[in-house]
């Protein structure tokens, strides 16, 4: 190899640190608030940007659940996250969001077990084909329903916990959905249904947070919106496999990663002073104004009753 060709990498490999770190990355945060003493869930928190979210809680000092689908994966994140933090307090409870008796399952084995609830992230989220054990759009079903009612049966925790939080990972993707109440549980079967359904999950996430703000008006417990960014995650594994061939060279280079990609997530969990933006929407470390769509509080009202009219809440 030529000393003119490793110069040139050099460059280009000099250019590419600089635009990640500048324009990539994105803010981190700064906060180093201890959690010694409470305890957090993450849904999600075996892989990605899940994994990244609680081995920072367990880095802190939290007890640290993770609330995941697939054993194997999560006992070994657990593994990993206790390793790398040095905090035994983090362990593995199975939770299928696709399943309302999965949730109720892990609600009811969390609650009897653990005497505190002070961080709640809902992190997990998918984008693939089907339907959920109760026959919801797979998507939806897991994104907006499942969290929803996962929230709902751990709040009472939260507020005898209080100061406490709630952090629901959004996206950016919301700018695309749209909430059509006469077709809230469309097939998902082609790829442009099964985006179309994700934009729609993500914004069914941004309306629910501002009207659970409202709902918790008077009481302790703060509850944000997350757009985590563009991050290299395993959420296209559902993804033709030629499709994830194709767009993996590219992905590696221009998304952030897991790491960067929980910031916004830690920031919501644990920074002081920003009781004030509950309800709001928060990307790169930052509140920030979100479209008008979603913004839309007689939708976002439409929609919880809704979304408790199909779990059999307000029964």
């Amino acid at each position: 190899m030529t000393i003119e060709l490793l110069l040139s990498l050099g460059v280009i490999l000099g250019l590419y640190v600089l635009i990640y770190y500048n324009f990539i990355r994105g803010r981190q945060c700064r906060s180093d608030s201890s959690l010694k003493g409470k305890t957090v869930i993450v849904t999600g928190g075996n892989v990605g940007i899940g994994k990244m979210t609680a081995l920072d809680m367990a880095k802190r000092g939290a007890r640290v659940i993770l609330a995941c689908r697939v054993k194997e994966t999560a006992e070994a994140a657990a593994y990993d996250i206790r390793k790398l933090s040095g905090n035994n307090q983090v362990l593995f409870m199975k939770l299928d969001l696709a399943s309302i008796a999965s949730i109720k399952s892990f609600c009811k084995t969390f609650l009897s077990s653990e005497p505190r609830l002070d961080i709640l992230i809902n992190n997990a989220g998918i984008e693939a084909k089907g339907k959920t054990e109760d026959g919801f759009n797979l998507v939806f079903g897991v994104n907006h329903l499942g969290h929803f009612l996962l929230t709902h049966l751990l709040l009472d925790r939260l507020k005898q916990c209080s100061p406490s939080r709630i952090v629901v990972l959004a996206s950016r993707a919301y700018r695309r959905g749209r909430i059509d109440f006469k077709n809230l549980n469309p097939p998902g079967e082609t790829w442009k249904e099964i985006l179309q359904a994700y934009c729609d999950s993500k914004l069914a996430n941004v309306l629910y947070v501002r009207e659970l703000a409202n709902k918790l008006q008077g009481t302790d417990v703060t509850c944000y919106a997350v757009h985590p960014g563009v991050v290299l995650t395993n959420l296209a594994r559902n993804f033709p496999y030629w499709l994830q061939v194709l767009i993996f060279p590219f992905a590696w280079l221009l998304l952030k990663t897991p790491e960067d990609g929980a910031q916004t997530s830690i920031y919501c969990a644990v920074q002081e002073g920003i009781e004030m933006y509950s309800g709001r929407y928060f990307s790169d470390c930052q509140v920030q104004q979100v479209l008008p769509l979603g913004r839309d509080d007689a939708v976002a009202k439409k929609l919880w009753e809704v979304s408790e009219d199909l779990l059999e809440l307000s029964n």
